[in-house]
């Protein structure tokens, strides 16, 4: 019955924050709740942050739990926390490319083309590049315990990379992106400067996102131990 009413809760949150996300208007002097401040530089298009950003901010979640079970594994030699780290790697590449896509479609209305190789696309591009290759690594493996600690070292060091990438290589370099070091408008998502209900609607996205993603990895983690084992039972019999 509570896994009903939490799941039932964050069905009507996530409408909830479509429905708002899309529909409220963005004026230049709000004076009703459901209206959002004008930004400078970003206008309409102020309203990718509700769904943009969330999918950025899970990519960074998903690669750090992948990290997190990957010492878990090289610490117990536990194959459930390498199934852990799988299916949170598998769901980190998953939003890191929403990311990459709604921010494309951003980038096609405020500059024109789907890609420009700002700084912080290119920083996207280069993790995605790092995670895919450990697809590849632990494809190219059939030994699962092997196929374990390799990931698990290869989480590890890839997660390293992962906030110059995200939070810092993007704000120290000149670009087109919100938040770049010529940027004297819109700055960082921090520093929007959003009213109370955009604010409002804005942490609810990050809320709802993140609640979806545990339940997402939940699922995802508990599906391949269970597939591990029955073709463990197949190999055997």
């Amino acid at each position: 019955m509570v896994s009903l009413l939490w799941k039932i809760g964050l069905f009507i949150l996530m409408s909830f924050i479509i429905v708002a996300g899309i529909a409220f208007p963005i004026v230049p002097s709000p004076s009703v709740w459901y209206q959002f401040p004008n930004i400078p530089g970003l206008e309409e298009k102020a309203k990718i942050i509700f769904f943009h950003v969330p999918t950025a901010w899970l990519a960074v979640i998903a690669f750090l739990m992948a990290m997190i079970y990957g010492v878990k594994y090289l610490k117990n030699k536990n194959l459930d926390d390498d199934a852990k780290s799988n299916a949170a790697l598998q769901l980190g590449m998953v939003f890191c490319i929403l990311a990459t896509v709604t921010g494309s479609i951003w980038a096609k209305f405020t500059w024109g083309a789907f890609w420009h190789w700002d700084p912080r696309e290119t920083s996207i591009f280069v993790l995605l590049l790092i995670y895919g290759s450990l697809f590849a690594l632990r494809s190219a493996v059939e030994n699962e315990d092997k196929r374990a600690r390799l990931s698990a070292v290869y989480s590890i060091f890839s997660f390293l990379t992962v906030p110059f990438f995200i939070f810092i290589m993007p704000r120290i370099m000149t670009g087109l992106h919100p938040g770049s070091a010529n940027d004297d408008t819109s700055g960082p998502v921090v520093d929007f400067k959003m009213n109370a209900n955009m604010q409002l609607i804005f942490y609810l996205s990050l809320l709802a996102f993140t609640i979806l993603y545990y339940w997402m990895w939940n699922i995802s983690y508990k599906s391949i131990i269970i597939k591990d084992k029955l073709s463990r039972k197949l190999i055997r019999g």
